[in-house]
Order: structure tokens, then C-alpha cells, then sequence
């Protein structure tokens, strides 16, 4: 496969060590890319989440092939979310092409970009974190649900069906704290004059310019890879979010098997859980 060639790309909210990580669908995304810049914008990793019992070859391989990719050239930004928070203690280390910070401002063709993962903005997590953290757990057991049932509808020609995304919608709270979210983010960068402001965190992907009476920026977030399967490139002084659903690479397809795997470690790790 020929690799296309990208100035940057920012991805985030991966999850790997967590049942609904699409982590093959991302090591093929992966592949087929040789991007300048790699910024992996926060929950890369789930330390919440995270069971010895279960860190599937594909969820490695990602870390592999994005080592990988820094061996031969790529610059790498790895931004600390609040999954993976626990890395926090180690900003700043620049180890070759690999840097570990917690926010980062990148010059991209005489226009400045402010890229932090957002969890910030988030009172759930910096004041409950108890709470937030049992969010994760259901949200992760609710996504494995969902896996399931969209494999049924795949086999019985049906289109997939996103439970969280039909919770989200359907909460009123849900919806304004996305848009307190990006307004918030958006006011924050205007004031700071930065031309693009991009987050992760809360897994809607977007593109849109935002105003106030100060000016205006254009707020970008990379989504997910739980969900929504996408990520923000930069090429050509052009911003495009790139959606797996919607390119022509190969999607490995997800057998009974695979599933049943997957359930019956759910069940074992529950179980040792409760004893």
C-alpha cells in the first residue's frame, strides 16, 4: 500500500487496554499514512480502565507501529489526557522524535495551532474523579454492547446503531456541556490569538470556525477511536477530518468468534473483580 504523505495529523481518545478500542481499524489507518508530525492528543492509553487480563496483539501493535514511525523520522507529540493522566509526572521528556508534554502550540504555515486534550474543562474529572471514573466503566461495558449489536445488524443487512450517541442526543445536559465545551475552548484561544484551537476528550469530531465579539478561530476536535473513527489532518495549509467509515481502506471484519472472546473475558474479569 502506498502511504500518503501529511504535513500533520492529530489523533486522540484511542483507549487502548479498553473493550471498545477499534485498534486494528487505527493500525491500518496508520499504515497508510507518513505524516511530517504525529499528535497523539490525550487518552491514548486507558490507565482507568486498564486490565492486566486483557491488552489484545492489536491494541500492541498501535504502540508498535507508532514507535515505529518516530524511529524513521516522524515527530511525535504524545499530550496527556485525563485516562492517562498517571504519564503527567513525566511531561516534558523528549526522548528523540517522542516528547511527552501536556499542552503543546504548533506554527503551522505563519498561523499558530493550541492543542490540548480538554479535560480541562471538564468538572467531573477535576473534581469528581471517583464519579467520572465509573462513567468510563459503563461507558466501556456500553460500547462492548454495542459492538455486539451492530454485528447483528451487519449480518441481518442493517445499518449500525450508536447507543451513546442516541443517549447524548437525547440529554439536554449532554448537549450544552459539549457546547460549553467548545465555546469555552474557542473564547480561551481567541483571547490568546491563536488561529486553530484543537481538542480531543469528548469525542464529537468537528471542524468550525467560532466567533465572539473579540474575533474568531477555527476550533477543530479529533473525535475518537471508540466511536466515531476519525482524526484531524493538516496538508497543503488545508485542515480535512479523516473518517474510517468513509475511506477506502481495509475494514477487518469482526467475527463471532472474536466477539465471544471478548465477552467471555468481560465475564472472567468480572468475576475476579467480585471475588
Amino acid at each position: 500500500m502506498k502511504k500518503r504523505n501529511v504535513e500533520l495529523v492529530v489523533l486522540s481518545d484511542v483507549h487502548l487496554g479498553t473493550y471498545g478500542s477499534h485498534a486494528k481499524e487505527l493500525n491500518n489507518y496508520l499504515s497508510s499514512i507518513k505524516p511530517k508530525t504525529l499528535v497523539l492528543n490525550g487518552d491514548i492509553i486507558d490507565a482507568w480502565q486498564f486490565r492486566k487480563s486483557y491488552f489484545p496483539k492489536a491494541h500492541l501493535r498501535v504502540i508498535q507501529r507508532i514507535i515505529g514511525m518516530a524511529s524513521k523520522g516522524t515527530k511525535v507529540y504524545y499530550i496527556t489526557g485525563n485516562h492517562d493522566e498517571i504519564l503527567r509526572k513525566f511531561s516534558d521528556m523528549n526522548m528523540g522524535n517522542f516528547s511527552l508534554v501536556d499542552k503543546l502550540v504548533l506554527e503551522l504555515d505563519n498561523k499558530k495551532a493550541w492543542i490540548f486534550h480538554g479535560d480541562v474543562f471538564d468538572a467531573s474529572v477535576q473534581h469528581s474523579k471517583w464519579i467520572a471514573k465509573l462513567g468510563g466503566l459503563g461507558y466501556d461495558y456500553l460500547i462492548l454492547s454495542n459492538r455486539f449489536a451492530n454485528w447483528c445488524l451487519a449480518k441481518l443487512g442493517r445499518e449500525p446503531y450508536s447507543f451513546s450517541k442516541r443517549i447524548k442526543a437525547s440529554v439536554k445536559k449532554a448537549v450544552k456541556f459539549i457546547s460549553d465545551f467548545e465555546t469555552t475552548a474557542t473564547d480561551l484561544a481567541i483571547e490568546k490569538n491563536y488561529d486553530y484551537v484543537i481538542c480531543g476528550h469528548i469525542h464529537e469530531p468537528k471542524i468550525i470556525t467560532k466567533e465572539n465579539k473579540h474575533g474568531s478561530t477555527l476550533y477543530l476536535n479529533s473525535g475518537d477511536w471508540i466511536e466515531n473513527l476519525t482524526a484531524l489532518e493538516y496538508h497543503k495549509k488545508r485542515w480535512k477530518l479523516f473518517s474510517y467509515a468513509d475511506s477506502n481502506l481495509m475494514e477487518e471484519e469482526e467475527n463471532l468468534f472474536e466477539m465471544e472472546d471478548i465477552i467471555t473475558s468481560q465475564l472472567i474479569t468480572s468475576m475476579v473483580i467480585r471475588k
